[in-house]
């Protein structure tokens, strides 16, 4: 891959995480996850996909295995903050659909749709581990649970340093 094309910058705090994780292609989720992190589109970028494969020494069809196989892992750009709304059975009884509603409400948008700011991502996902404060929302990595109209708007408030 030709490295100009994806910034130095990035590809530098690339290789750290490469290097932080002995280039063990056994950490691949984790890698992604990080690099991610680096990247304020919130997704992994094809050449950045391709740089990660080649370092890795795997093919970049298992890198994109990877990626599109976990949602926490993005293959388009999404907001600086993707808010994650469970819709398992268990929030699929507890009633999601209220919070749906109220995240619709308060970010002006729809499920898949990214605020027009580029800071919030809507979007769908499967069990995150949180049935226990169920229907649960995940922001990045943080869960939120047993929540009311006015948590919510809070929660978003702080995320938008309000």
């Amino acid at each position: 891959m030709d490295k100009f094309k994806v910034d130095q910058e990035l590809i530098a705090k690339i290789d750290r995480i490469l290097e932080s994780y002995d280039y063990d292609d056994n950490s691949v989720v984790n890698i992604l996850l990080e690099i991610q992190s680096h990247i304020p589109e919130n997704y992994i970028p094809e050449e950045v996909a391709k740089y990660v494969g080649i370092e890795l020494g795997i093919p970049t069809s298992k890198v994109y295995d990877v990626i599109t196989f976990f949602s926490a892992i993005n293959d388009k750009p999404k907001g600086r903050h993707v808010v994650q709304l469970c819709k398992s059975s268990v929030c699929r009884l507890n009633k999601y659909q209220t919070i749906r509603d109220v995240l619709e409400e308060e970010l002006k948008i729809k499920m898949g749709e990214t605020t027009k700011d580029g800071q919030f991502t809507l979007q769908y996902s499967t069990c995150f581990g949180a049935c226990d404060i169920s229907p649960a929302f995940r922001i990045d990595d943080k869960v939120y649970g047993n929540l009311t109209k006015g948590k919510i708007k809070e929660i978003i408030n702080t995320y938008r340093g309000l």
